[in-house]
């Protein structure tokens, strides 16, 4: 069986760390909104080939998180005067159920980010430690990305390139515009959680690296996502990982293309999407 492989651009003999077990982790919603059928296509195709590989004769432990604190998630709260945990409940409860309807199996484990605070923290002292992460005056800890020698290797990315497209926002205390951040100081009327740096929260990329690292392990087999999660998402989950273990973090990144209308990327901006329901309507599970 062969994969292409993201990081090295190349179909590659599927060969896990510890066959016949297969340690494979997909990047899930983030629970602020209903799906369209794009968003649909990653839980599709990665279910289509975790059935695959244990059709294979593997033993595959699939793990799927679901993003529920996120910058979208307090918007939409505050839109809809409502709480942050009251929309990331509605709308994993509709994830759950849309994804019944299309067949695709539940993870072995659902893990949601709220659920691994302690562990993010720990992983963020490491870095600490390691030279890889600093504090700010203000209570935000960002990743220092020049300090990791391997940035840019799996979206082919030059840093310098990096560097001249990148700027600090009003407010932030970074040293480099590059950095990104770890931990988020607590804003009014926003969740937050206590910490060695003062109350705050989680920043987007660290969260899937220790939910990883909590129910996987250090190195896994495959990380899947959309093609949209390879820079930034998936360049700083790398970085953050290999910084704070010394190890690789994946031995093989797989990521779905967009689905297209009219040679265009579907999605919410651009207004050319259609909803699983609507698509459901009209057709059957099996037909999407």
């Amino acid at each position: 069986m062969r994969i292409h492989s993201t990081l090295t651009r190349q179909r590659e003999e599927f060969r896990p760390l510890h066959p016949p077990d297969v340690l494979f982790y997909n990047c899930g919603p983030t629970v602020y909104d209903h799906f369209h059928i794009g968003n649909a296509r990653n839980f599709v195709v990665f279910d289509v080939i975790r059935r695959h590989l244990a059709h294979r004769g593997f033993r595959v432990k699939f793990v799927q998180n679901l993003t529920d604190i996120d910058d979208k998630i307090i918007s939409r709260a505050a839109r809809e005067g409502t709480t942050w945990e009251a929309v990331a409940a509605k709308y994993a409860d509709y994830y759950f159920k849309t994804a019944a309807l299309l067949g695709v199996q539940p993870a072995d484990v659902h893990p949601r980010a709220t659920g691994h605070v302690p562990q993010m923290l720990a992983l963020i002292a490491t870095l600490i430690d390691r030279g890889l992460a600093y504090a700010t005056p203000s209570g935000d800890v960002y990743y220092r990305v020049r300090a990791f020698d391997h940035y840019g290797e799996l979206s082919g990315r030059n840093i310098d390139d990096l560097r001249e497209g990148a700027r600090v926002e009003p407010g932030e205390e970074k040293e480099d515009p590059l950095d990104f951040a770890l931990w988020k100081a607590s804003k009014p009327g926003e969740p937050s959680w206590p910490s060695p740096w003062g109350a705050g929260r989680p920043g987007w990329h660290i969260e899937c690296t220790a939910m990883i690292h909590t129910h996987l392990g250090e190195t896994i087999d495959i990380h899947s996502g959309g093609t949209d999660l390879v820079f930034p998402h998936h360049e700083n989950e790398r970085a953050q990982s290999m910084g704070a273990t010394g190890r690789e973090y994946v031995r093989f990144w797989m990521h779905n293309g967009f689905l297209n209308i009219d040679g265009e990327k579907m999605s919410k901006s651009l207004g050319n999407f259609r909803t699983i329901e609507e698509v459901l309507r009209e057709y059957s599970p099996l037909v999407v």
